[in-house]
């Protein structure tokens, strides 16, 4: 074949394959933006691509984010970040100080409970709710193309990549809530019962058990006896288990779950080191309960 051949059919096979929209190379430096933690910092660095840099506070997988203290260091990130995206909600509270101490005029907060409209009262933890995501995602969209209008139709399918790639997430399920919907878990804390919840599961865990683990203080003695007994009396399919946030008591828990050959799924509150994405991850831990309910 000729090179003019060559040329022609590789002109046929682009339009074959649609327009593809690239960032405008009169767009000036990327937008530096911000997630407090960093499964809001993937969406921003998904939807942005390469016209942002992005950055994240939260990502210590063996860090309690309930009890995390601001640094110099994180100080300056929100500084230098034109986009921010924090949970509230009280998971997050010291963003309040670390924003107010630099103030921008020209820097856009994306705050999840304004955004999901929900009160301070609720499961902290709405990543775990498969309706946040694309909600956060609408919003950043939104603000990167405030911040980047000559790009917007690039942020537009970057976002819709986002989505499509949190499709099979909601497949998956859809699938084990078709199968498995009704059946007994037990928590060591509440931190994916929104997941939980949308797969149809009944957790049996003493809610005063799970509200004291979170807050960092001894649960009563009866709720800890009736957690055991779940346990022990194989009452639950599976114990999920916060991973990231651990304590004495959960640490034995989780052990009497593996004496008692109750399956364990782990948990956390951050992506953790080796996925990389919050679909990848958020995938990964479905098909870690499948695992454990299928038994």
């Amino acid at each position: 074949m000729t090179r003019r051949a060559l040329v022609a059919l590789a002109i046929l096979l682009i339009g074959a394959c649609g327009p593809v929209s690239t960032p405008s190379s009169s767009g000036g430096a990327p937008i530096a933006v911000l997630g407090a933690e960093n499964f809001y910092a993937d969406l921003l660095a998904q939807i942005g691509g390469t016209r942002v840099t992005v950055s994240s506070i939260l990502s210590d997988p063996s860090a309690d984010p309930h009890e995390y203290e601001a640094s110099p260091a994180a100080a300056k990130l929100v500084a230098d970040s034109k986009l921010v995206i924090v949970n509230g909600i009280g998971y997050d509270d010291f963003m309040e100080k670390l924003l107010g101490a630099s103030t921008k005029p020209d820097r856009i907060v994306i705050n999840a409970q304004d955004i999901l409209g929900v009160k301070d009262d609720v499961n902290v933890h709405v990543w775990y709710d498969p309706a946040t995501m694309p909600k956060i995602a609408e919003a950043a969209t939104a603000a990167l193309t405030k911040l980047d209008p000559q790009n917007a139709a690039y942020f537009s399918e970057q976002q819709a990549k986002y989505l499509a790639a949190l499709k099979p997430v909601n497949d998956k399920i859809a699938a084990l809530k078709a199968k498995y919907a009704g059946a007994p878990i037990a928590f060591t804390e509440n931190v994916a019962g929104y997941l939980t919840g949308a797969v149809g599961l009944q957790v049996l865990t003493p809610p005063a058990f799970m509200e004291a683990v979170e807050s960092g203080t001894d649960p009563a003695p009866a709720d800890v006896a009736a957690e055991r007994d779940l346990l022990t009396s194989h009452k639950v399919k599976a114990l999920l288990y916060n991973s990231q946030v651990t304590s004495p008591l959960t640490e034995q828990i989780r052990a009497l779950a593996v004496s008692s050959n109750v399956p364990v799924v782990p948990v956390a509150e951050t992506i953790p080191p080796g996925f990389k994405t919050f679909q990848e991850w958020q995938l990964a831990q479905l098909d870690e309960l499948e695992r454990a309910l299928v038994k």
